[in-house]
């Protein structure tokens, strides 16, 4: 095929490559390219079937320097974000240059301490070309209890990170500030389904986690961190330790495809004063459904939560 024929077909082929999640999704086209390498069948395959992966968590929860029971859910989707306004787009079939297909993460964690509850959870969209796009857009996270709650947000915005902080804390209050754009350890979860073998090992610079900065009431800033990647028995341990800090997390998943993420790891000094101590949180998989969650919200649905080992709270 010549270059002029080749330009006359750019366009069409340019949109075949509406990709989406919840009603807009489909299964991708012989000659989409959606993944790192641009060949991945299995890839497109399982992530644009038009359904999310849903995985629940046996949780243990280091907080005030004690262990708590609880559960955590992980769930993957990929959805059409917008690059500009960085939010999921109503009708990415008119967005052109704008649509840029992501893998969504909403990690929720819920346990109690005490009396009260925590609920807590984490939403990264990151692109799923990796190549064009090598930082994450976006990232949330919320974090509920009876004191009250606190919301961060984090958008990309050209070599900075843009950062929004609202906190019921006085010392904390509303901020705005920029980060110097750095991997986030929040993208690491979604680097681990696209694309493994590109995950960052030895010392690099990482932002910390918003869960982690969160619970410890640290301000959200660049850290060096040791990371390795090693094998045990098809399951891979990506181990990511901030000296600085004295922590470590340590994320299990999945050798093959689709590297699914079996456990983690957190320790770190957990609590103040006499009572501080250094503890491990822990996660461990339960169970794991694909499916359209968006539309399974009546009564009849709540057996899917039984299904996945959940309280129906």
């Amino acid at each position: 095929m010549n270059m002029k024929t080749w330009l006359i077909f750019l366009p069409a082929l340019a949109a075949l490559l509406w990709l989406g999640c919840q009603t807009n999704a489909r299964p991708a086209a012989d000659n989409e390219s959606v993944y790192t390498d641009f060949s991945d069948r299995d890839f497109k395959n399982y992530w644009y079937q038009g359904l999310a992966e849903i995985t629940s968590y046996d949780l243990q929860q280091a907080r005030y320097g004690e262990i708590h029971h609880g559960h955590a859910v992980a769930v993957f989707v990929t959805e059409d974000f917008s690059a500009k306004k960085q939010v999921k787009l109503d009708n990415p079939e008119s967005a052109g240059n704008d649509r840029v297909p992501i893998l969504k993460l909403n990690l929720s964690k819920k346990f109690n301490t005490g009396i009260y509850p925590y609920s807590m959870m984490l939403s990264v969209f990151t692109p799923v070309d990796i190549r064009n796009y090598p930082y994450s857009l976006k990232t949330t996270m919320s974090s509920q209890e009876w004191c009250g709650h606190v919301f961060t947000q984090m958008n990309l915005r050209g070599n900075e990170y843009h950062l929004t902080g609202l906190s019921y804390f006085e010392s904390e209050g509303d901020e705005n500030l920029d980060i110097k754009k750095y991997t986030l350890e929040d993208e690491l979860w979604t680097r681990i389904r696209i694309s493994p073998e590109n995950l960052p090992v030895g010392e690099v610079t990482l932002i910390p986690g918003s869960f982690y900065s969160r619970l410890r009431h640290k301000e959200i800033t660049p850290a060096t961190a040791r990371i390795s990647l090693t094998e045990n028995n098809g399951i891979m341990d990506y181990q990511i330790f901030y000296p600085e800090a004295d922590r470590t997390l340590v994320i299990h998943f999945e050798k093959q495809f689709p590297h699914k993420i079996t456990a983690w790891e957190e320790t770190y000094t957990s609590g103040w004063g006499p009572g501080a101590q250094k503890l491990t949180t822990r996660a461990v998989a339960k169970k794991t459904l694909i499916n359209d969650y968006w539309s399974r919200h009546n009564n009849e649905d709540l057996g899917l939560r039984t299904e996945l080992g959940l309280p129906l709270e």
